[in-house]
Order: C-alpha cells, then structure tokens, then sequence
C-alpha cells in the first residue's frame, strides 16, 4: 500500500532579492545576486565597432570590463547632464558595467507580488523582463539580465573586452 505525498505549489522563482534603480521615472529591478557592485561613473575608453549602446570599457581594478548604457540599449532619449551610476554584474558568465540613472534600493519582492509581463504584441520585446513587481505602492519592471543582451551582442562586447 502506498502513501500518496502531496505536492506543494513551487514557490514563485522570480520572488526574491532585486536591486533597484532608475531610468527616467521608471524603476527597474535586478536578481541581488548577479549584482557584484555600484561604483560612480568612471572616465570610458570608447570601442570602435561595437553596437551603440556599448559605452566602451574601464580598468575596474586592473581588470577590463565593457560598459553598456541601458538607456541606449532600452531605445530611451539619453538626456545630458544627468547623474549617472554604474552597476557591475555577471552576465552569462561575463562581468559588465550597466549605467543606470540612479540606485534606488534593495527590496524583497514576494510571489505574490510578482505577475507576468503584459503582451503588447507584435514588434514589442518584452522577452528581457522577469515580470512586474508589485511592492512599496510601485511597479517595478524586473529584468532578467541575462536576456538583455542577445548572445551576438555579447560575442561583439567580449570581443571588444578582448582587443582593448
């Protein structure tokens, strides 16, 4: 005679840690642990031949990492002037710098807090985002960080990482 166990729901494998920053007025979230550091803007070498929204790369410690600006990648106005801050993280096994406008801060974000990107349809990429996190009176758009960058756009920043 067998027992029969009872399966219990997963929990929701988005839930957890994000840090948060901002692009403009929309806040964004990133999995705490793929995060290495936020250091201030630091002077960067510019990189012939990579996409546009690569900044180029900086010695972080004797070691060269690229940089890309989220707002270029995301297809939002870069505005002048404005304060900027790099967040170091690993990337698919590669260590990157994202220049955001501002860190916000850490937050838990519960299963319960967390729904499914929206389709927009057609012609809208939305395949970068975890989902939509609900916490603190806000949305916050949860990004999967290894699905910003496409794996040609990666190969051409580790290129350049290589050659500078």
């Amino acid at each position: 005679m067998s027992t029969a166990i009872p399966v219990l729901p997963a929990a929701d494998a988005r839930a957890g840690k994000y840090l948060t920053f901002f692009l403009g007025t929309e806040e964004y979230g990133l999995e705490i642990l793929k995060v290495s550091e936020i250091i201030g803007m630091q002077p960067v070498t510019r990189v012939p031949r990579v996409p546009e929204f690569v900044r180029g790369v900086i010695n972080l410690r004797g070691k060269v990492i690229p940089i890309t600006d989220l707002r270029l990648k995301f297809d939002m106005p870069v505005v002048e002037g404005r304060d900027e801050v790099i967040i170091v993280v690993q990337m698919r096994g590669v260590q990157t710098g994202l220049v955001v406008d501002r860190v916000s801060e850490v937050v838990a974000i519960a299963p319960e807090e967390i729904e499914d990107a929206p389709a927009f349809g057609a012609g809208i990429r939305t395949e970068f985002l975890l989902g939509i996190g609900k916490t603190g009176g806000r949305v916050k758009l949860l990004v999967d960080i290894d699905r910003v960058l496409e794996s040609s756009e990666l190969a051409a920043i580790e290129h350049a990482t290589s050659a500078a």
